[in-house]
């Protein structure tokens, strides 16, 4: 059983850019499915899909490659863990890697980036950065 499925999601995402493969699949939930809407819309991944097996679903996350097989994700961290929850407001959404990065964050309005959620003017929870 996993206690912290975004964890387990970002991990398995590490892993695959790290043993170079195209595709990685991860259980499917809400809230995966909209981080992975977040990183094909930021352009972290090339593509994702939701794949139904039987009774439970998966989602089918295409990895993105640059120049000679570089992965273009370089880096993923999960900030707020459920025995530390880290939320903020408007006024206090991080910059990752000086704006080449991002901030995925939770908010009232849904899943989207810290630049967005600062459009908009809104916290919320901090989930992980993405560079």
């Amino acid at each position: 059983m996993v206690t912290d499925p975004i964890a387990d999601l970002l991990t398995r995402i590490r892993n695959a850019l790290v043993a170079g493969h195209e595709v990685v699949q991860v259980p499917s939930s809400k809230m995966k499915i909209a981080i992975a809407d977040v990183l094909k819309k930021e352009g972290f991944i090339s593509d994702f899909e939701v794949v139904p097996e039987g009774v439970k679903r998966s989602i089918r996350i295409g990895l993105a490659y640059g120049g000679k097989k570089e992965p273009i994700i370089s880096g993923l961290r999960r900030v707020s863990k459920p025995g530390l929850r880290v939320y903020v407001q408007k006024r206090e959404i991080p910059r990752v890697y000086g704006g080449l990065g991002i901030a995925i964050l939770s908010t009232p309005q849904g899943i989207m980036t810290g630049q967005e959620a600062w459009r908009r003017k809104v916290g919320g929870e901090v989930l992980c950065y993405v560079w």
